[in-house]
């Protein structure tokens, strides 16, 4: 029996192993765009992982994988933002300067990896709905369909959050190409 047990946690660790290599960096990027603190999007992240570890029994029940890990980052994010807390500590401290000062921070280097400082800039400036169909839709390759499911919105909701995030999205890269910023 004993030799079962470990065998059974032996493959819940290699699991727990491979979603955190396959979800951890982007989970944490999406994360990061709703809080804007990278140690608090990896904080979020731990906690997501935490709660799989915990349903790792009913996870053959989970229809999408993607769809439900992304929705518990998003929410768990979500929850971060409304805490009394949060707001009290980054948003009133010194540390908020930092977060919207013109010069890059070294953690940002990994959200921007792949794209333009300008675009990762601009995208970070939107509103949050905006922001996090934005992300889903080009930075996730995630379809309306798997949008709707992830953040249980209608579909024509996130069409049009969608055409008004590139709208805004347009305008204030229009106004950085003015103002040089």
């Amino acid at each position: 029996m004993r030799k079962v047990k470990n065998a059974e946690n032996s493959h819940r660790d290699a699991w727990l192993e491979t979603i955190m290599d396959e979800y951890g960096e982007r989970l944490t990027k999406l994360a990061y765009n709703y809080v804007k603190d990278w140690s608090m999007a990896e904080d979020i992240v731990q906690e997501v992982f935490v709660t799989c570890f915990r349903h790792y029994e009913k996870i053959d029940e989970i229809l999408s994988f993607k769809a439900w890990i992304y929705r518990l980052a998003i929410n768990r994010a979500k929850d971060v933002l409304k805490s009394s807390a949060f707001k009290r500590v980054v948003m009133n401290s010194s540390l908020f300067s930092l977060f919207t000062s013109k010069e890059a921070l070294p953690e940002m280097s990994l959200v921007k990896r792949s794209e333009e400082e300008v675009l990762s800039k601009s995208v970070l400036d939107l509103p949050v709905k905006y922001r996090e169909v934005i992300i889903l839709y080009y930075y996730e390759e995630c379809s309306i369909d798997e949008i709707q499911e992830l953040l249980g919105v209608n579909g024509n909701t996130i069409k049009t959050r969608l055409n008004r995030g590139r709208g805004k999205l347009k305008e204030i890269m229009e106004r950085w190409e003015q103002d040089g910023t």
